[in-house]
């Protein structure tokens, strides 16, 4: 294994190189399992691309993943007031499942597929635009489509915090329904979209993220990531 040319911190590199989450690697380095050139890591050492990192002694991990469907009124994190995925599923599911944590986020008022893990290094590789990763919605408005607006929307629109979404692919299914691929995450980015061209979003699904797709997922659902979807996912992602 051989760092980036600048150095960084070997928890990070560790991270980035999908080997371990920086929390992780920080209780390989404590636990004296990683090793730089031969000796023995410490916390916060720096490695370039001179330097050979191993991993020693690994305790054997088994990852878990999910996918679920949103149904409308859940949080993907706890929120005061409201219910979340994880208590929900914990109250509902009379089986034993692992311990999980939703990848991202999906907004109250939406709906849809939603990665449910305990593989944290799943968690910046997914979600981090850099990588432009797709993640495709379902959207209806509150009145009927125009070209215009499409076109809008396919360009990139200027947000109110000025931010310029990057293009997205969009296509009319219906008068007043279309589906919108994107690679990038901003905070309900897909409402204030369609709130700058002059549209309200009556509701929105999320549909696919990369490979995985909702498919016949029932709403409140939660389903093991099937062995086909799941090793083309951790690859593109760069996960082994």
């Amino acid at each position: 294994m051989t760092p980036s040319n600048d150095p960084i911190r070997i928890n990070r590199y560790l991270s980035e190189k999908g080997l371990a989450t920086r929390k992780e690697a920080d209780v390989l380095i404590s636990a004296g399992n990683v090793l730089i050139n031969g000796k023995k890591a410490v916390l916060g050492q720096k490695v370039t691309n001179s330097d050979t990192v191993e991993i020693q002694n690994r305790p054997a991990k088994k990852y878990s993943y999910f996918v679920y469907n949103k149904p409308r009124g859940i949080t993907t994190h706890p929120e005061k007031n409201t219910k979340d995925i994880v208590s929900v599923l914990t109250k509902s599911k009379s089986e034993k499942i692992p311990k999980l944590f939703p990848v991202g986020r999906l907004d109250k008022d939406s709906s849809g597929l939603i990665i449910l893990t305990n593989d944290g290094r799943v968690t910046d590789k997914l979600l981090n635009p850099r990588f432009y990763h797709e993640k495709e919605y379902k959207v209806t408005v509150n009145k009927e489509i125009t070209p215009k607006m499409m076109a809008k929307l396919a360009k990139g629109v200027r947000l109110g915090d000025g931010t310029l979404t990057r293009p997205a692919h969009v296509k009319k299914n219906g008068p007043k329904q279309f589906t919108i691929i994107i690679t990038e995450g901003k905070n309900r980015q897909i409402r204030r979209m369609c709130e700058v061209v002059g549209f309200h979003v009556v509701t929105l699904e999320r549909i696919r993220i990369m490979n995985l797709v909702i498919g016949n997922l029932k709403e409140g659902a939660l389903a093991p990531i099937a062995n086909e979807d799941l090793v083309p996912f951790l690859a593109t992602l760069g996960i082994q």
